[in-house]
């Protein structure tokens, strides 16, 4: 590696704690927990190893850059839907105290290591865009919801719309999002990260021994016109 780093393309996941802020110490440091079973058994179901994750994590959540080798499109859907199944069986299975619930955003693209973490525009794009107004909106305004997901414009071109990614192209809404005097463009999820036919069931697999999940159809879509930044021509 020379004096100015080695730069290199790879897949960004950006996660962060719902109102992590609001809890107790004893209600942060079991949320951390939490978190960090769901993305374990989700990451396994679909043959990810977070223990190659480069994460750079804050009590609230992490940021991962992803090895080079890892494929795009599980992470964009298997392992969203997986995530996804695991934090409704946790939150159905609580015994009082807040529900624990996600944004999610990822991104690919250029970066360099540093001392403090990851540089470049790649890592800025995903926390903007987890950080966007819209998204937060999302997770607030539907108590039903356990993960608000988003992917970056080009995540969504090159990887969510060849067909190969497990959630549909027409589930999500383009959002534009403005910050520091730079836009950013994204795609969010607006309907659920859920299985085929998991809305059918009467009750939705938990955390204790769902398979991988099968890619969804027919998600529940709200009306987000008033959530989502309208894109101009």
């Amino acid at each position: 590696m020379n004096g100015n780093g080695l730069l290199v393309y790879r897949l960004l996941l950006a996660i962060d704690i719902q109102a992590y802020s609001k809890r107790d110490t004893r209600e942060q440091l079991q949320a951390q927990h939490l978190l960090t079973r769901a993305l374990d058994r989700a990451a396994q179901a679909v043959g990810l190893e977070r223990a190659r994750w480069d994460k750079q994590v804050g009590g609230d959540g992490e940021l991962a850059t992803l090895p080079e080798d890892v494929d795009p499109a599980p992470v964009a859907g298997d392992f969203v839907i997986g995530l996804a199944s695991e934090l409704r069986g946790l939150n159905r299975d609580r015994s009082g105290g807040p529900a624990l619930r996600v944004r999610l955003a990822l991104h690919h693209g250029t970066m360099t290591a540093g001392p403090f973490g990851p540089a470049g525009d790649a890592p800025i794009v995903v926390q903007r865009l987890l950080d966007s107004a819209p998204l937060r909106r999302l997770l607030a305004d539907d108590p039903d919801r356990d993960v608000a997901y988003v992917v970056s414009e080009s995540l969504y071109g090159d990887v969510v719309q060849t067909g190969f990614c497990a959630l549909p192209p027409a589930a999500f809404q383009p959002i534009k999002v403005s910050a520091k005097g730079a836009v950013f463009r994204g795609h969010m999820l607006t309907g659920e990260a859920e299985s085929r036919g998991a809305a059918g069931r009467g009750e939705r697999d938990g955390p204790g021994g769902h398979s991988p999940a099968p890619p969804p159809g027919g998600a529940r879509v709200l009306d987000f016109a008033r959530l989502v930044t309208p894109l101009r021509a």
